[in-house]
């Protein structure tokens, strides 16, 4: 399995995703400048310009014709996926973090970060079939969580928002309301900052990564925990395979915590587990910093990674891969 080296980024990678046809791969990073590439042999399309600060979060619509992506520049916006060209701009008076379309992509959740006084916020936009209708009012706006919201996502059928972030503490949301539905048990949850979430292709369970060295699988509607990932470094970025049992983990220590390239030099891994019996049952090296992002593609035949130094690394599976032994 020869990964194919994407170099287009000049700053760490912080997010990656599919489109839902699996022929596009959209990278942020903290160089201001989204990415688009070709999932199949990593040939780099076009770069989205604009932001003026880091990008920490994209989605792109069910047609792929629309690019959502947040900033620490303090806003949202809205691309044209193929021409590159900048649609309209969510403005905030805080950086924007997490960005996320709901089944439809009528509406989008776009989460911003603490900032100068203000509290961490989810805001709810919809979205026009027209970008020349487009506003910028928010239809819902959620405050109350302490500390940044790093994930935010529509649940089943956009009935809730699902939030996870520096306080460790995973809320479901109504959206209808606004409301706070749920929290999940402190005892069974997560002890350090929740930096990842991933849900299933059928949105039925989803998947957390967190800095105090596991991830948890949860049921969607009733916030139950169903499993737990351990292992031996601080997770960045999860990821869920649409095909097999698998769950992959990234991540690494903090960039500031990293001194001069050791011996674990391209050791950075992702780390494979088998999703209902918990165990590691695989790895992929690779990276010469943390691993900060991790995709599936959708048809389950490859994923990529993106890391601390700048690159994805993009994998299509071997043939034995779909032979690894799963109950």
């Amino acid at each position: 399995m020869r990964p194919i080296l994407m170099k287009g980024h000049e700053r760490p990678l912080t997010f990656l995703k599919y489109n839902r046809d699996g022929d596009l791969l959209f990278s942020c990073a903290k160089d201001h400048t989204p990415t688009v590439w070709f999932a199949d042999n990593g040939e780099r399309l076009g770069t989205y310009r604009g932001h003026n600060g880091a990008v920490w979060c994209c989605d792109v619509s069910r047609d792929s014709t629309l690019l959502i992506t947040g900033s620490a520049d303090q806003s949202a916006k809205l691309w044209d996926v193929q021409t590159g060209k900048q649609l309209f701009t969510f403005n905030f008076d805080s950086p924007a973090r997490a960005v996320d379309f709901s089944v439809g992509d009528k509406l989008a959740v776009i989460t911003t970060d603490p900032f100068m006084g203000l509290t961490s916020a989810i805001h709810v936009k919809r979205i026009a079939a027209d970008p020349d209708d487009q506003i910028a009012d928010s239809v819902l706006v959620l405050k109350g969580p302490q500390g940044r919201i790093n994930r935010a996502v529509w649940g089943p059928l956009n009935k809730t928002i699902i939030s996870a972030g520096e306080d460790a503490v995973i809320r479901i949301w109504d959206t209808e309301t606004g409301k706070l539905l749920q929290e999940n048990e402190k005892e069974v949850g997560h002890k350090k900052t929740i930096t990842s979430l991933a849900k299933s292709t059928d949105c039925s369970h989803f998947l957390t990564g967190s800095l105090d060295k596991s991830a948890k699988l949860w049921d969607s509607r009733t916030l139950t925990l169903i499993k737990t990932y351990v292992t031996e470094r601080p997770v960045n970025a999860v990821a869920m395979s649409p095909l097999l049992n698998h769950v992959v983990l990234g991540g690494g220590q903090d960039a500031s915590a990293v001194t001069t390239t050791d011996h674990r030099a391209g050791k950075f891994e992702a780390k494979f587990y088998d999703k209902v019996l918990q165990e590691e049952i695989g790895g992929v090296k690779g990276h010469f910093g943390p691993i900060n992002a991790l995709a599936f593609n959708p048809d389950g035949k490859s994923f990529s990674s993106g890391g601390e130094d700048g690159y994805v690394r993009l994998h299509h599976f071997d043939p034995d891969y779909f032979k690894i032994p799963s109950i």
